[in-house]
């Protein structure tokens, strides 16, 4: 049997469609494993023993702009895969995508399988499935497996996200982290990352938080946020929400923390190395908890953004706190508390 998986969704999204792919190889030892992904994120499963080929397509709109050598290269591309006759397409989305969807089909698999809310919108989906709003993304993704006779499993036994570290990432955190006297280990990766300001750690809480971190635990604080501005449409970022805490930093009242504002490979080396993070609901936060660290996710107000029941951070050393309104009302003892945990043996 040979089955392609199609992601073309972020690096944060790749990474929880990995327990999907371990899921298929341990059901089904035999069958041969393709991943179709994009030139952003499909780095995440680079040696992962569960794929057998990946396959990269440049992005068509990236941006707000259009690449005409990139739809050029997929029409290309796509008389290639078709060439491999699957016998199964995964679109593997956990709510209806319909580029994903129509670009599935355009591949010529035996059956095609995708959520959706009306399959008469896509002639030739053979396995349409639902949209569920109410169970965690990993579940979402392993139920496509059911119409290959796959179950999903219970929830103790569903496998974790997990990627390799690039070594130019391990490399990075290496010097970044020598230049500064810190070493793997001695140190918390305190993140910002999510694009609701309630989901946000404030300013008092970071200085609160990592000036316990060195009193209580010894451990020093890398500070991370997503380069750009808020208003960006396109890719908002988190430099105005981390300035106070830079000044802060920069007049030696914070002398605990050390700020990296850079690209998301870097960052994942300092995250990679760290002893713990703390994350609002993010990628970064996802990738932290794949690390061998772990996190501390943070939620808020769940009746407007996603909330912990379906994303929630999962691997061996992940915990979360969720607030009513705002991750400014958590209290300091709080997640001092759950962050012990975090920092056992």
């Amino acid at each position: 049997m040979k089955v392609l998986v199609l992601k073309r969704d972020k690096i944060g999204d790749l990474l929880l469609t990995t327990p999907l792919l371990a899921q298929l190889k341990a059901a089904l030892p035999g069958v041969e494993t393709h991943l179709l992904a994009n030139d952003y994120n499909a780095w995440v499963v680079a040696g992962n023993p569960h794929v057998d080929r990946s396959w990269v397509y440049r992005r068509v709109r990236h941006g707000g702009s259009v690449s005409f050598g990139a739809a050029w290269d997929w029409i290309w591309q796509r008389r290639a895969l078709r060439r491999e006759r699957y016998d199964w397409v995964i679109v593997a989305n956990g709510d209806e995508s319909p580029r994903a969807i129509r670009r599935g089909l355009s591949l010529g698999g035996v059956r095609t399988v995708a959520r959706c809310a009306d399959a008469s919108q896509y002639p030739g989906l053979t396995d349409p499935l639902r949209p569920d709003a109410a169970s965690h993304e990993i579940e979402r993704l392993l139920a496509l497996l059911l119409p290959l006779g796959i179950p999903v499993p219970e929830k103790e036994k569903v496998p974790f996200p997990n990627y390799s570290l690039p070594s130019a990432s391990a490399a990075f955190a290496r010097g970044w982290l020598a230049e500064r006297g810190l070493a793997a280990g001695n140190y918390v990766v305190l993140g910002l990352g999510a694009r609701r300001p309630k989901k946000q750690p404030g300013t008092a809480q970071v200085l609160a938080w990592s000036a316990q971190f060195r009193q209580r635990w010894g451990l020093e604080t890398v500070f991370l946020w997503t380069p750009g501005k808020s208003g960006d449409a396109l890719y908002p970022g988190d430099d105005d929400v981390a300035q106070p805490v830079l000044v802060a930093a920069s007049l030696g009242q914070a002398p605990q923390i050390h700020p990296f504002r850079g690209p998301i490979a870097e960052a994942l080396g300092l995250v990679w190395s760290a002893r713990t993070s703390i994350f609002p609901d993010s990628g970064l936060m996802h990738f932290a908890a794949a690390s061998p660290g772990g996190v501390l996710g943070l939620f808020a107000a769940a009746d407007v953004s996603p909330a912990p029941a379906q994303w929630a951070p999962r691997g061996p050393r992940a915990d979360y706190l969720e607030a009513d309104r705002s991750v400014a009302e958590l209290p300091n003892e709080l997640v001092y508390g759950r962050l012990e945990a975090l920092l056992a043996p």
